[in-house]
């Protein structure tokens, strides 16, 4: 697998985000879709936004990108940090270069978690939330929800700890979570994970709430948060507590 992406001779080093192994300039990492490893592939190569760095992928000597399940992409410096401000402006740039992006195919067939919670969260379908991690405050908070009437676009909806820092260099990414929802609610996703997991205070609230239709894109993408918490297997009473704290900070905005 490493010989098809040209780094046969290179020892793969596993570095902390991912998992995803590094042979010098070279990333690998595995993936469970192919469809959308592919299409992400294809829109990483050709996107461009300005004070980012993007993981750019790489062709296999075949040129397929993905081969026996794994992808390639060029290697880019930094972790993860919690500069929530630049990441929320980070989001901001993203999505204004992928607001022409065609949605892809694989959306309208996922059907796993964060698809679930997706489509529970915007009102357009059921899902079986457990009440006891999240459903019940899903119910009572989703009375309160109000159709967006934002744009949808592609956008990315998991950047909270997939943002890359280091120095002073432009914030870099290596990967795309993509959902049809406003470039206001990804970065309403990116608030409420900083509050719930990441030890933000409520400035980070009012520092956006000059977005369009702040309040309902928080709310939203905490509609979100509490389905995929309610729908996944390995959440936890602990875990939620902190989704619990973001929706108090929310609710008094």
């Amino acid at each position: 697998m490493r010989a098809a992406f040209g780094a046969k001779e290179i020892e793969p080093e596993l570095v902390d985000l991912g998992p995803r192994w590094r042979c010098g300039d070279v990333a690998l990492r595995p993936v469970s879709n192919p469809a959308e490893a592919t299409w992400v592939a294809q829109t990483l190569g050709d996107l461009h936004v300005p004070d980012m760095r993007i993981g750019r992928p790489i062709r296999a000597s075949d040129g397929r990108w993905v081969v026996g399940g794994w992808a390639a992409y060029r290697f880019v410096e930094g972790r993860p940090e919690p500069r929530y401000d630049e990441i929320v402006s980070a989001s901001l740039r993203l999505h204004h270069a992928t607001a022409e992006l065609s949605v892809p195919r694989f959306l309208s067939t996922r059907n796993d978690v964060f698809a679930m919670a997706d489509r529970a969260s915007a009102g357009t379908d059921e899902a079986p939330l457990d009440a006891a991690l999240g459903g019940r405050l899903f119910d009572v908070l989703a009375a309160s929800r109000k159709p967006l009437s934002l744009r949808p676009q592609v956008v990315h909806g998991d950047l909270f700890g997939n943002v890359l820092f280091t120095g002073a260099a432009a914030p870099g990414i290596v990967d795309f979570a993509a959902y049809h929802r406003p470039a206001e609610w990804a970065a309403a996703v990116v608030v409420v994970d900083a509050l719930a997991w990441g030890g933000a205070d409520a400035g980070l609230l009012r520092r956006w709430a000059h977005l369009p239709e702040w309040p309902q894109a928080l709310l939203h993408a905490l509609l979100f948060r509490l389905a995929v918490h309610a729908l996944h297997p390995h959440s936890s009473a602990q875990s939620l507590v902190g989704l619990e704290r973001a929706a108090h900070q929310i609710t008094e905005l």
